[in-house]
């Protein structure tokens, strides 16, 4: 009697981060593990705000550079309107 190939599971497990995903996770919680680490008693407040300057700005300068100022493509690299790029340039100061 014939063996019939098991069929192969198409759930595949999204728990784990890719290899993209995860150097700048680590990179985001090592960064962070030190800020706390270094408060030397100080509270901690607005970090959102702090961490999303820091990201954003590089973020940024680094897409535009990549598509040698083009903000459409730009945008739509970054998955974002680009009226609010342009805003977010504005306030970065990254506009010419």
């Amino acid at each position: 009697m014939p063996t019939v190939p098991k069929k192969k599971s198409s759930k595949r497990k999204t728990t784990r981060p890719t290899v993209q995903e995860q150097p700048l996770r680590d990179l985001t919680q090592q960064a962070l593990a030190t800020y706390f680490r270094n408060l030397n008693g100080h509270k901690p407040s607005e970090l959102y705000e702090l961490v999303m300057r820091e990201v954003e700005q590089p973020l940024f300068k680094a897409v535009l550079e990549y598509t040698a100022g083009n903000q459409c493509r730009a945008a739509e690299i970054l998955g974002i309107n680009r009226g609010t790029l342009r805003k977010k340039l504005r306030t970065y100061k990254l506009l010419d």
